[in-house]
């Protein structure tokens, strides 16, 4: 376990195994734990660092405030913590804001990232606004199916902590999609790498026909729907996406 500082804020990673490198980023609110499956996979061929979101898991500073840049600045972080590491260049695997993430990681440093691998990450913001909506008061009301998320939270976080970091999350997510909701999709012909990108059939969060416009605007962008998969295919499906993730890396 290690500690990295950049621009305000503190990232937590760990690392384990040797080659090349993996940087493997949760999603919002989540933690590297929930992807431990994944890292044992990979640590045997490959250097596995897997670091929480900044705002997120140990990552500081908590509660965040989220502008409507953090994607970009997030960005920027990890792309300052593997030079710092030594670990360029990297394959880069993120789910949800941890895709996000990992896209604008190629476009701003296209020579930094050896690949990209993501699912529930579109490099655009169209979610509907009654889940906006939910998602703001998922710590005080959790409609039914965010219950058992809002339960998570406030566990993690504790309550006034995750209302606030929710309240934030949703805040910025209102003023991309004001601005139009791009995130990397504008510029997503830039890069360079080989890129699979992973949504479920049902992800409201990154619908497939979002996903798949990006994949094909990418030079080697490829595209996978998993059929019956809704946004967290690491817990709906956890064998699957392992496989997955292990051969296409092996072979990228």
């Amino acid at each position: 376990m290690a500690w990295f500082e950049h621009d305000g804020v503190r990232i937590y990673y760990e690392e384990e195994g040797s080659g090349d490198a993996v940087l493997l980023l949760p999603g919002w609110a989540g933690t590297i734990d929930e992807l431990a499956p994944l890292r044992a996979a990979l640590a045997p061929a490959f250097r596995v660092i897997a670091a929480d979101l900044p705002g997120s898991g140990k990552s500081q500073p908590q509660p965040r405030n989220y502008p409507p840049t953090y994607y970009h600045d997030d960005a920027g972080a990890f792309l300052a913590l593997i030079d710092h590491l030594a670990a360029t260049p990297a394959h880069v695997v993120g789910f949800s804001d941890g895709g996000e993430v990992a896209l604008v990681m190629a476009e701003q440093e296209p020579n930094v990232t050896r690949s990209l691998l993501t699912w529930g990450a579109a490099g655009h913001l169209a979610v509907p606004q009654e889940m906006l909506e939910a998602m703001n008061n998922v710590v005080d009301s959790p409609i039914e199916p965010m219950k058992e998320f809002s339960e998570y939270l406030r566990a993690a976080y504790g309550e006034q902590n995750a209302r606030a970091m929710a309240q934030s999350f949703v805040a910025a997510a209102r003023q991309i999609m004001q601005g139009g909701g791009d995130i990397s999709r504008a510029r997503a012909a830039q890069i360079a790498c080989p890129a699979l990108l992973i949504t479920g059939e049902h992800d409201f969060f990154a619908a497939p026909a979002l996903v798949s416009e990006i994949a094909q605007t990418m030079p080697r962008g490829e595209f996978l729907e998993v059929k019956g998969g809704g946004h967290g295919i690491h817990r709906e499906q956890p064998e699957w996406l392992v496989q997955t993730a292990v051969d296409w890396l092996s072979n990228h």
